[in-house]
């Protein structure tokens, strides 16, 4: 009975934290669509230009900020539980870096705006060939979860390196426009960029309901094993589906760090370390936290917008430097 009383305890504790989330998810999405240079109002009917505003420039941005927010937050949740280390992220360990790499990789090659499709797939190619580099060496080389880490910081070091040569060479002002854009930014997204989800949403979906059997991996693969999990399956999958995610959200948004680091980490000291509901709750905070951000980032300045992954970085570095200083007192 005080077992049950306890998992009872532990479920409302989520559920709570559910009901929590989504009512600061709605009331944050209807105070990014009032605020700004023109303020609308919900309530009240809307002219010609405030439909513009809403439909064609607040609204799409919104969708995007939460999406990405959700994508990243997942995934490094996800991401934690594969390497064993808490410290594990999208943007930390470089992931995000080869994604905006191969982009940047791409505008050379095709100086023509690309389709959406084209740099998802390509900030997709780039996102997995880091991730797959990262396990592997996981893997193969038992690389100490430290050093890893280090290498994925050296890893995202070098990716930024080779995009800012690649910056001063050029002299194609959409190419230096970008760099804006690669700091983090949801500015000007459209319902074109936007036909992404498509893919992206049932990738998340899926991502969120593999909460189960990454409790059963957290066991170690040698009992996963022995409950029937196919953990080699297993992590391919979620490889892939990390890669996907991550390379879409580069893709429409550029490199915004450090969400899928403190939402994932600060939930599991909060609520537990259960998985079936840590996915679906990082994934909602992430979106809540990203589309704070995007708020901030455009009133925090009265005469500029600071880009979103600006934001994101200043909230989230001084948590990461608490973490490795915790982590490295227990």
């Amino acid at each position: 009975m005080h077992l049950d009383r306890i998992l009872h305890q532990r479920r409302h504790k989520w559920k709570v934290s559910f009901w929590l989330v989504a009512i600061l998810l709605i009331s944050c999405g209807l105070f990014s669509l009032s605020v700004g240079e023109i303020w609308l109002k919900p309530w009240q009917p809307f002219g010609e230009l405030e439909k513009q505003l809403l439909w064609q420039l607040r609204l799409p941005r919104l969708v995007a900020a939460m999406a990405i927010g959700a994508a990243l937050a997942a995934s490094g949740a996800v991401l934690q539980v594969l390497l064993g280390n808490p410290l594990a992220e999208p943007g930390v360990l470089g992931i995000s870096g080869g994604a905006s790499l191969a982009l940047v990789l791409l505008l050379f090659l095709l100086p023509s705006v690309p389709s959406p499709w084209l740099t998802m797939l390509v900030a997709m190619a780039g996102a997995l060939i880091f991730t797959l580099l990262l396990v592997g060496l996981a893997r193969i080389r038992r690389v100490s979860t430290a050093r890893l880490l280090l290498i994925g910081v050296a890893l995202g070091i070098l990716s930024g390196a080779v995009v800012t040569w690649a910056f001063y060479f050029s002299d194609d002002l959409n190419l230096r426009q970008l760099m804006y854009w690669l700091m983090g930014s949801v500015a000007g997204v459209s319902w074109a960029q936007l036909s992404v989800l498509l893919i992206l949403l049932p990738a998340l979906i899926w991502l969120c309901s593999r909460g189960r059997q990454l409790d059963i991996l957290m066991l170690g693969e040698t009992h996963a094993r022995q409950l029937g999990l196919d953990v080699a399956a297993l992590r391919w999958r979620l490889i892939l589906i990390i890669a996907l995610l991550v390379g879409t959200s580069v893709a429409m948004a550029g490199v915004i760090g450090f969400i899928g680091l403190v939402i994932p980490h600060l939930l599991r000291l909060a609520l537990g370390a259960e998985n079936r509901y840590l996915l679906p709750l990082s994934a909602c905070f992430g979106a809540l936290l990203l589309a704070v951000a995007d708020v901030l980032a455009r009133v925090l300045l009265p005469a500029a917008e600071l880009p979103v992954g600006v934001v994101t970085t200043t909230l989230g570095a001084p948590v990461f430097i608490w973490m490795l200083l915790r982590s490295q007192v227990e």
